[in-house]
């Protein structure tokens, strides 16, 4: 299992490594790009000549990667165009904002996904089942803006009971949480649900699992002791990967209820070509997604004797 783990960080290394290069070659190797991104398109060339002489970009192209990529290893993100100000001071505070969004989401997502998913599970082709399945097809395919819209709609301008944005203009408040949440929670729970009610039915099916029944263990310990833990371990997987998702895939809900966190910040960036906060968000983003990735094989494998053992 130890090698399994250093060979799993081993490729995360190199996947980042990899990202970092292509990342670099694709922003970077035009010294001249990024300097009209700087100073703007109405800087001089002597201008853009001075720029790129004083923050090394005469030096060799090796030479600039290193330096680049020791940037992102100790902090050094650069200086954001938009904000004039240092990237870091301008990410954490973004990132810190999505983080709380994305705990509460997945607060209500994993007890709520999991639950569902194995009544509907146990009840396979019941009315229940049924019930289940199609409210988590029809909450999945409704997209988040729809969502957003429709429930902005009722309780902000109908009813009147919750404020439409999210801007956090006089300190945190919870309540301005509650439909970004909300949005998020039906957009995602339908697919770990369904993800879980296709393992949970497989589960059932199996040999062990009639077995135990026709011996006759009570119906809840089989399902407590036997059935559900093996059942969980693909909706698992599919947890860790929609952690990635909550990072960079809220942009339309954190613009739309104008909630100051990493999503907005990367439409912000992208729409100003503010290239040093672009290139920032997107090796926080690969890092998360690979780093998820690698969480999610190795407790796969702590998880699935077949794996630990092999």
């Amino acid at each position: 299992m130890l090698i399994l783990i250093l060979r799993r960080i081993g490729n995360m290394l190199l996947i980042m490594l990899a990202v970092s290069l292509v990342l670099f070659l694709l922003l970077e190797i035009n010294g001249d790009a990024v300097a009209a991104k700087v100073l703007g398109a109405f800087s001089t060339d002597e201008q853009r000549r001075l720029w790129l002489a004083a923050n090394g970009y005469d030096d060799p192209l090796y030479t600039r990667y290193f330096r680049w990529l020791s940037g992102f290893l100790t902090g050094n993100l650069g200086e954001s165009i938009t904000f004039q100000a240092p990237v870091a001071e301008v990410l954490w505070p973004r990132l810190q904002n999505t983080i709380v969004l994305g705990a509460l989401t997945m607060a209500v997502v994993i007890p709520l996904s999991l639950t569902l998913g194995v009544i509907a599970g146990m009840r396979e082709s019941s009315v229940t089942d049924r019930v289940i399945s199609i409210g988590s097809v029809l909450t999945t395919s409704v997209p988040e803006f729809a969502t957003a819209v429709f429930l902005s709609a009722i309780f902000v301008f109908l009813l009147g009971w919750l404020p439409g944005t999210s801007a956090m203009i006089n300190g945190f408040d919870p309540v301005q949480l509650i439909l970004p949440v909300a949005v998020l929670v039906i957009y995602d729970f339908g697919y770990v649900t369904r993800m879980t009610r296709a393992s949970m039915a497989e589960v059932m099916t199996t040999n062990y699992i009639r077995t135990a029944i026709l011996k006759g263990l009570p119906f809840r310990r089989v399902i407590t002791r036997h059935a559900l833990r093996n059942a969980l371990i693909a909706p698992f997987t599919v947890i860790m990967l929609q952690i990635n998702w909550l990072l960079s895939g809220v942009i339309v809900v954190e613009f739309f209820f104008g909630y100051k966190g990493f999503g907005s910040l990367l439409l912000e960036a992208s729409l100003n070509q503010d290239i040093f906060v672009i290139e920032a968000c997107t090796m926080i983003a690969v890092f998360v997604a690979v780093t998820t990735q690698t969480l999610a094989d190795i407790g796969y494998g702590f998880l699935n004797p077949r794996i630990r053992f092999q």
